[in-house]
């Protein structure tokens, strides 16, 4: 099935209709709240000009959340409704991944948010080209990591004792983030038919899923080894 295709199946097919208002809502929940912490996160921030960097990245995700609220609405979707399915879930996730300082709060971004973020990009495969390129505008946009690496790295610098503490919270972060994703994904069955697939739409089969799964985890040891830490 072309791509033009399945974009003409946001006015045909209700259930991949329901799938994009899924997939656009779980992020919108994910940057406000990303939004939301970031911006709590200036209080720990050790400098002034740390704090303006956290309040930029805090920035730029709102302005992610707008996007994705303005297409929500584009489609004939209640933002508020759409949104609240997954918030006890992204709140769970965030209850076992709160920070106990600001390098741990660093790490959550770039790591913790980092993979959830790649798992939304693989389903973007499976999408019409406006939607995929919404979300992977919203997933690609890191401008923040070249702080956080080199804010991470020189605390490691200044204290290598640190590492190994950072190395831990960071498998402890992709452990949650991709159950969060994969919980996101098993319980709302739009989304998951959109990666499964169906009669008339292909999807991903078991051996795609593994190769899915085993890029989430290169990435995650990419992002670990720019930090200085291993995965």
């Amino acid at each position: 099935m072309s791509q033009e295709s399945i974009e003409q199946e946001l006015d045909t097919d209700p259930q991949y209709r329901a799938a994009v208002i899924d997939l656009l809502a779980v992020l919108a929940v994910s940057e406000v709240t990303a939004f939301e912490r970031m911006a709590a996160d200036c209080i720990l921030a050790p400098t002034f000009a740390d704090k303006a960097s956290m309040g930029e990245l805090a920035t730029t995700e709102f302005r992610h959340f707008i996007l994705l609220r303005n297409r929500l609405v584009e489609l004939g979707a209640d933002p508020e409704i759409a949104m609240e399915p997954f918030r006890q879930t992204l709140e769970e996730f965030h209850a076992k991944t709160k920070p106990t300082d600001w390098l741990e709060g660093l790490m959550k971004a770039f790591v913790g948010d980092g993979i959830a973020l790649d798992f939304y990009r693989e389903i973007s495969s499976y999408v019409d080209p406006r939607t995929r390129e919404l979300v992977l505008e919203v997933c690609d946009d890191l401008t923040h990591a070249a702080y956080v690496v080199e804010r991470i790295r020189a605390a490691i610098e200044e204290d290598p004792k640190v590492a190994g503490r950072l190395a831990l919270w960071g498998r402890r972060l992709v452990g949650e983030a991709l159950s969060q994703a994969q919980r996101v994904a098993a319980e709302r069955d739009a989304l998951a038919a959109l990666i499964i697939g169906g009669v008339d739409r292909p999807g991903a089969d078991l051996a795609e899923i593994g190769r899915m799964l085993a890029r989430l985890t290169d990435s995650h040891s990419r992002r670990m080894a720019d930090l200085g830490l291993a995965a």
